[in-house]
């Protein structure tokens, strides 16, 4: 039986390119061998593309890439692929961009087109779609840095140039302390940070802003932080549900990726009532954004209340031999080759 020949490409010019490499790492040491022809195609964070030619069993997060050659002409390259699988976290990878080469170039890819990618990414405009499909979330505000100023956009879009003292004073007197202050285009909690009060919100404001011009400060949930992994196209199944218990504050890409005092627990310890309910809202977050492939689709479950509350999706989530996504599935019955078996065959769908 003829192989086809897939490119898995990886990498990328976002703060996540070591995360996707570790990603990429797990993928081709678990993908069937017999069905395909595979090339690894690693992105610099300059956006120089190379062929991968290291074969590492067992990869170091931030290890140095050594073994690679650079592909003078990319497009005939991927032309000359018949599956393209992405295993890029963040801006370039996940964001549309890449998808949108994959379109023009007409070949089947990996998970999310280009409307689910880009809306995904951007948590503004993630949070506006959730709004629209009734799914419960936490209070928000968000600002673009505009100049020295900030552009304050309320409820009805409209806009307002102000201060950034100015801007700390409107969203203390909307939302309550603590704040969860993010770039609107960032992944892995990249430039994330948790605010308690007025200087604290200012000062991170400021950071974020390094990040991306757009800013979402959304008010901090009490409660279990919860996430579920979805697969598929129009017929979407759930996986378990799982607990993320992060070692810091909060769950920050030092956390994530770092700090071996994080843990998870899958399934979670909830009952199955709410379980289901989840699993119910991330399958409806994954159609509503227009989802294609997989997601891992994140929630806060609140202490007082039980109350659920979706806090975003993740369109090309991590699968490191840490990552929850094939964690998720494995507890649900789902080992790794089979799920990146199914998500390829979903890719010609």
């Amino acid at each position: 039986m003829k192989r086809e020949k897939l490119g898995v490409i990886f990498g990328g010019m976002s703060t996540e390119n070591e995360v996707s490499v570790v990603s990429a790492n797990s993928i081709l040491k678990n993908l069937d061998k017999e069905k395909y022809e595979i090339f690894p195609i690693y992105i610099g964070k300059d956006g120089t593309w190379y062929q991968y030619i290291e074969n590492e069993e067992t990869r170091e997060f931030g290890q140095e890439i050594k073994g690679k050659e650079k592909i003078e002409n990319i497009m005939q390259y991927l032309q000359d692929l018949d599956i393209l699988f992405p295993v890029l976290h963040g801006l370039y990878g996940e964001d549309g961009t890449i998808q949108g080469l994959f379109e023009l170039l007409k070949k089947p890819y990996v998970g999310c087109g280009v409307l689910a990618s880009s809306v995904g990414m951007d948590k503004v405009y993630t949070k506006i779609v959730f709004d629209k499909a009734g799914l419960k979330q936490a209070k928000y505000e968000y600002i673009r840095k505009y100049k020295d100023n900030y552009i304050y956009i309320d409820k009805n879009f409209c806009e307002e140039t102000i201060s950034l003292n100015e801007v700390v004073e409107k969203i203390a007197t909307n939302l309550k302390f603590p704040m969860f202050i993010k770039p609107s285009n960032s992944g892995s909690s990249v430039g994330v940070n948790k605010a308690e009060n007025k200087e604290e919100l200012k000062k991170y404001i400021e950071y974020a802003g390094k990040f991306d011009s757009k800013v979402l400060i959304e008010e901090g949930i009490v409660g279990k932080e919860v996430e579920c992994a979805v697969l598929g196209n129009e017929e979407v199944i759930a996986s378990c549900v799982g607990e993320i218990k992060p070692a810091e504050d909060f769950y920050s890409y030092d956390a994530k990726y770092k700090n071996e005092e994080s843990r998870t627990e899958i399934p979670a310890n909830i009952s199955e009532t709410l379980s289901n309910e989840i699993r119910k809202q991330a399958i409806k977050a994954f159609k509503s954004i227009d989802g294609k492939g997989l997601s891992r689709v994140d929630f806060f479950i609140e202490e007082e209340t039980n109350q659920i509350y979706i806090n975003e999706i993740n369109t090309l989530p991590g699968f490191t031999s840490i990552s929850m996504y094939p964690k998720l599935f494995e507890a649900s019955g789902v080992g790794y080759q089979e799920l990146l078996s199914r998500l390829i065959e979903l890719s010609t769908r």
